[in-house]
């Protein structure tokens, strides 16, 4: 496809395209620890995903918004955020909640290496976390993130519909909700070994 300069002869799309005005460029996310200041915007996110600040994992109850984490920021515009769990002993640690909102591409990603830097920081040789068995787009960005799949948890869901009958019977995709899927990192030198 050919249109033509001021001179009469034929310019190339490309051209074209790299005459044409830039667009803003896309902004990195910055990445802190959170802090008291952000208690609403934590608070906001956990209801807007999760319709509640405790959030259940393997039978446990966490309450998230009291939790240590990370949130992103995109031109001082809340745009993330992870919340974490040490395991007793500190070997280990826990992404309770991972969330992200579309402002800046690649601020799931950079929320999730925070809270393994931390981890690694903390001498855990194991971060982990768990999705459940519905959330197929959270389990194909895990995968892209080097994460592998740990363990299935069978009827996890289940149980805690007995406990919890407003639990949804079906999520994403219309599909049933019936287990957690643990995905794990090994860091430090547990990724050695």
């Amino acid at each position: 496809m050919h249109s033509l300069h001021s001179t009469g002869e034929p310019r190339r799309v490309i051209d074209t395209l790299r005459d044409m005005p830039q667009t803003t460029p896309i902004t990195q996310p910055m990445i802190r620890p959170i802090e008291p200041r952000d208690l609403a915007n934590v608070r906001a996110e956990l209801q807007k995903h999760w319709h509640s600040h405790q959030i259940w994992s393997l039978g446990r109850c966490h309450q998230a918004d009291a939790l240590p984490g990370f949130v992103a920021e995109v031109n001082g515009e809340f745009a993330g955020l992870v919340t974490l769990n040490m395991d007793a002993g500190g070997w280990q640690c826990e992404v309770i909640t991972l969330s992200s909102r579309t402002l800046s591409p690649g601020t799931g990603a950079a929320l999730l290496t925070a809270a393994e830097m931390h981890a690694l920081t903390q001498g855990c040789g194991r971060i982990y976390l768990t999705t459940t068995n519905d959330n197929s787009r959270a389990i194909r960005f895990y995968q892209r993130q080097g994460w592998r799949f740990a363990a299935l948890h069978k009827g996890v869901i289940d149980r805690a519909r007995e406990l919890f009958p407003h639990i949804p019977l079906r999520g994403l995709d219309d599909i049933q909700v019936r287990d957690e899927i643990e995905f794990e990192k090994l860091i430090g030198t547990a990724a050695w070994k």
